[in-house]
């Protein structure tokens, strides 16, 4: 008699304890890019959309997430890669948020992500605006953008102007 899975909740539950390697306060599922997880036989086959099609931490993530269930002993692991829909900001957990701002990381801004908002979005940054980010560390919406670029490609550089301490803001994709 062949050995029962493991239930895709307990699958799920496990996955939420593996870290992303650049920010490891949230989880792979906190991110919302593990979309799947099903058994195919005895294989398991988890479904992952990378945040983008370059991220330099998809390999890290899948062999994280591989070595995880394989310490939870599932032997058969397939991975597959979904890129349609799109990862967006918008699956992004509310408790991912909230642990990103606990963490010092300005989360992405509601609204903001590229959905079908698309032309609000394209009216505010052609008009020269800039996004109204709270300082994670003493909560001010006196900040200003030092560079589109921060510590990891999907994060960009800002500065409070009243506790005068750089975060990083979690960019709307």
């Amino acid at each position: 008699m062949a050995a029962a899975h493991p239930s895709v909740k307990d699958i799920w539950d496990w996955l939420a304890q593996v870290p992303d390697p650049e920010i490891p306060v949230v989880s792979v599922t906190d991110l919302g890019i593990v979309r799947d997880v099903a058994w195919d036989g005895d294989t398991l086959v988890v479904t992952v959309t990378p945040t983008y099609s370059g991220c330099p931490a998809t390999t890290a993530i899948n062999l994280d997430i591989e070595q995880a269930l394989n310490d939870k002993g599932i032997e058969s692991v397939r991975l597959e890669r979904r890129l349609s829909p799109a990862w967006t900001t918008d699956w992004i957990s509310t408790e991912a948020r909230r642990k990103l701002n606990a963490y010092g990381i300005a989360p992405p801004i509601d609204g903001t992500a590229a959905d079908g908002r698309l032309l609000k979005r394209i009216e505010r940054l052609s008009s020269g605006s800039n996004l109204t980010v709270a300082c994670p560390r003493c909560g001010s919406t006196r900040t200003e953008k030092i560079s589109q670029f921060g510590s990891t490609p999907c994060k960009a550089n800002y500065r409070c102007r009243d506790c005068l301490e750089p975060f990083d803001y979690f960019k709307c994709i």
